[in-house]
């Protein structure tokens, strides 16, 4: 089994060599909100893991928080078999914190 830093690095020299998919539904968010691939190639570089969802329907992904150049944070779910990216978005600071906790609420929102 592949440990989370022995992930990150082979995820990373995918993503700088270029070798990776975009699914339909990325692609789509990434056009809605304004995301470049090269921004995500930025924040890949950087980036660490901050879920692991194993039994995802795309295939084992996690989730990874990184910034870009100019300092925008993005979450990027990566199913890593494939090197696809499952979504993309810019976290929201009322539902993260620090961009890489879930906020949870007392009223079960």
């Amino acid at each position: 089994m592949v440990g989370p830093q022995d992930l990150i690095v082979q995820i990373r020299a995918a993503f700088r060599a270029g070798q990776y998919e975009v699914s339909r539904h990325a692609g789509v968010r990434m056009l809605r909100r304004a995301i470049r691939s090269i921004e995500i190639e930025e924040a890949i570089a950087e980036a660490e893991i901050i879920e692991k969802y194993p039994d995802d329907k795309y295939g084992p992904s996690v989730l990874l928080l990184g910034v870009t150049r100019a300092g925008r944070p993005l979450h990027v779910q990566v199913a890593y078999e494939r090197m696809r990216i499952v979504t993309v978005y810019e976290p929201d600071p009322t539902e993260w914190l620090d961009w890489r906790y879930r906020r949870r609420s007392d009223h079960g929102e």
